[in-house]
Formats: C-alpha cells, structure tokens, sequence
C-alpha cells in the first residue's frame, strides 16, 4: 500500500518526499514538498486526501494519520 501512496502523490506533485511510519492498521505518512509553501495546513491535508480519495472509497486504505511539511 505504501508504494501506491507514493505513487499517486509522486504523479501529482513531483518534488514530494512520502515518509511513511507504523504499518497498515495504523499507518502515518509525511509529505514533504515546496507544493504546499503558500498553502494553509487544512488545504495541504485536503489536496493529500483528495489524491487518496479512490483508495479510501475502495476500501483499500481505511485509516491514515497525515503530516504535511513544506520543503
């Protein structure tokens, strides 16, 4: 699951860096990219979860902890 993460963020914004922490029941990932410079924090979470929108509808994420860094 972690690669398709990476994946989709990567093709949407190519300068970020995916972290991830813990495993599947109780995933953390960091996101780190210049991207989110002139963005507030609740926009930066909701571009990630907007991007992640199809994995949580399929059932294939079901729960995520998310930090954004600006790079």
């Amino acid at each position: 699951m972690e690669e398709v993460i990476k994946q989709i963020i990567n093709k949407n914004i190519p300068d970020a860096i995916c972290l991830f922490e813990g495993d599947s029941c109780n995933l953390r990932l960091i996101v780190i990219s210049s991207t989110f410079k002139n963005m507030s924090l609740i926009n930066q979470h909701k571009k990630i979860m907007k991007l992640l929108k199809g994995e949580f509808q399929s059932g294939d994420l079901h729960a995520l902890s998310l930090e954004t860094r600006v790079s």
